[in-house]
């Protein structure tokens, strides 16, 4: 008899006979009579085992409890009005078993796998394979799977080639530090495993391949974040001759299509912010657009003001900024010392507040600011009656990221953000570079291959750093799901922009000779984006964490607690290789 789901099971099989193999979900006795709830992949389904006409069956099943792994043979009948469960899909029928077998018992479980989780993250992970029994999980991993199937469909109508790229290259450090993999043939050498497929996908468009897309396994050695993980997925996009319109238009349409198949209606076009204008109004290059509050620049106002911090600020080059917080003049003294403090953290001096209630206009500090002053930040922050503005002065960098966290901080307070609402947006005209202190050289903001922006190349040796790209970001409610560029396509342009980065001739032919000695040969104009797809399921998902959408992620510290990866390796491996350790962590 062929296996039927569990969870498949309707009215419309009453009197049907069926085999089931699955889980005990759980277990009840009755009167001698057995219940059990079967769960497969599909769902659940009650079981009745009773053991007068069944008695077989009753005793080989009279061991089992939860999670054991059993198979029923029985017939599909309805289930009595009092005993119809609306709670549950097939809560109308129920299995009357004729035969039944244990296939396999289950050890204690070190948690529940249904409803709230009574383990910690730590134990989780170390019994992934239970964790991913839940069904919340597994709704994560079916929906993982029909929004990758979605975007290669989509692709592919779109005339694009999935084309797979090597897992073993050579270390062209984009950022991170490299996953290294020593070579046995090649003593000494090692390969290094892809940050990304950047390389070989500009390569694929030298190639004549056109419209290449690949769900592409990307690993980076990187201090790790709540949402990074060391392996990860993406959506990797190259295509032949585009503009920047060409690729927006593109990738809002694969949106457009995941979310809709979804229920969630997307509008578009997506609005537009150059990087400049994101961080003036919203304090970061991933702006949550749901909800308002705006950053303000006050310094047009203040230029003259006698309050020092603002006047030191400004005659500095820095900016005054200030951001309207609806409805919170009465916030308490420790909630704007935590806003303080959150400013702070974030490489401000830390704000101050000026608060409307009453008809009058309060700022913190007392007799600094004139009254036009005064009215001037009333009138330009947007004050209304009960309203409080957090007002920051400084560097203009560390002054936006401050404000950008109390933005975020204070409309997650006073409940400003909708939960049901989705704000795409891209973000354009990033700046090509960014000198780093601590090298004392120019990095590059994307990667090396980014076009500058045509307009700004004449500048490109004597003022590095007012050059944009070409690059442009996709953002989803403060998330970043994607970053792309039109890349260099000419090698005169590439190592002049090798060379702003101070990689010199020699060390960009040993990097990167083999994509220098390609753009030699008829490279086509390209570009393209990659899109993470972890994020974009997590955010489909609801779910807190990418380890939730992840079937086998680690932690924060780059482990496997289920295999216990990394580890050691037997001194003969070492041999083979031509290594020796030095020294192991305690």
């Amino acid at each position: 008899m062929k296996r039927s789901g569990a969870g498949t099971l309707g009215v419309e099989d009453v009197g049907r006979q069926v085999k089931l193999q699955g889980w005990v979900h759980r277990r009840r006795d009755h009167g001698g009579v057995i219940f059990l709830d079967l769960r497969d992949r599909s769902g659940v389904v009650q079981v009745v085992v009773r053991p007068a006409d069944a008695p077989e069956a009753a005793s080989n099943l009279a061991p089992a409890r939860n999670e054991w792994v059993v198979e029923i043979e029985g017939a599909v009948a309805a289930r009595a009005p009092e005993a119809v469960n609306p709670k549950v899909a097939t809560g109308e029928i129920e299995v009357v078993a004729a035969a039944g077998r244990v296939l396999s018992p289950s050890a204690p479980l070190p948690f529940n796998v249904e409803g709230e989780v009574d383990a910690t993250e730590e134990t989780r992970l170390r019994y992934r394979y239970l964790d991913l029994r839940r069904p919340e999980l597994q709704r994560n991993l079916v929906l993982r799977h029909e929004v990758t199937f979605d975007v290669l469909e989509y692709f592919h109508q779109q005339g694009f080639l999935h084309v797979e790229t090597p897992i073993l290259t050579r270390s062209t450090p984009e950022g991170a530090r490299d996953y290294l993999v020593p070579s046995r043939v090649h003593k000494g050498s090692f390969y290094a495993l892809p940050q990304s497929p950047q390389i070989f996908k500009q390569i694929c468009m030298v190639a004549g391949l056109e419209r290449y897309v690949q769900i592409a396994r990307c690993f980076r050695d990187e201090d790790l974040r709540a949402d990074r993980q060391p392996e990860f997925t993406q959506v990797d996009v190259e295509m032949s001759f585009p503009t920047e319109e060409d690729v927006f238009a593109l990738i809002e349409g694969l949106f457009v299509r995941l979310f809709e198949r979804r229920g969630i209606t997307v509008e578009r076009p997506f609005p537009r912010l150059t990087h400049a204008a994101a961080r003036a109004r919203y304090g970061t290059d991933k702006p949550d657009l749901r909800f308002g509050m705006a950053i303000a620049d006050l310094g047009g106002g203040l230029a003259a003001s006698g309050f020092r911090a603002f006047a030191s600020a400004l005659a500095e080059g820095g900016v005054v900024r200030g951001l309207r917080v609806p409805g919170a003049a009465g916030a308490s003294r420790k909630e704007v010392d935590a806003w303080v403090e959150l400013a702070r953290r974030h490489g401000a001096a830390g704000a101050l507040t000026l608060r409307r209630r009453d008809g009058e206009s309060v700022f913190q500090v007392k007799d600094v600011l004139a009254a036009p002053e005064i009215e001037f930040l009333v009138a330009a922050l947007g004050l209304e009656e009960g309203d409080l503005a957090l007002i920051a002065a400084g560097p203009e960098t560390t002054t936006s990221a401050a404000l950008g966290a109390l933005r975020l901080a204070a409309a997650a307070r006073y409940e400003r953000i909708p939960d049901d609402a989705w704000a795409f947006c891209w973000i354009t005209d990033f700046p090509l570079v960014e000198w780093d202190e601590r090298e004392q050289r120019f990095q590059a903001v994307n990667h090396p291959f980014t076009a500058p922006h045509p307009d700004d190349v004449s500048r490109l040796d004597s003022d590095p750093a007012t050059v944009r790209s070409r690059g442009y970001d996709v953002v989803l409610n403060g998330y970043e799901l994607g970053g792309g560029s039109i890349r260099i396509h000419d090698r005169e342009m590439q190592q002049r922009c090798f060379a702003l980065l101070g990689i010199s001739a020699a060390e960009a032919q040993e990097r990167f000779g083999f994509l220098l000695e390609a753009l030699e040969f008829g490279a086509p104009p390209h570009g393209g984006i990659a899109l993470g797809l972890d994020r974009i399921v997590m955010l489909l998902a609801g779910a807190d964490s990418l380890r939730d959408v992840i079937a086998f992620p680690k932690t924060t510290s780059a482990a496997d607690l289920m295999t216990g990866a990394p580890s050691g390796v037997e001194g003969a491996q070492l041999d083979e290789l031509g290594l020796a350790t030095t020294a192991a962590d305690d």
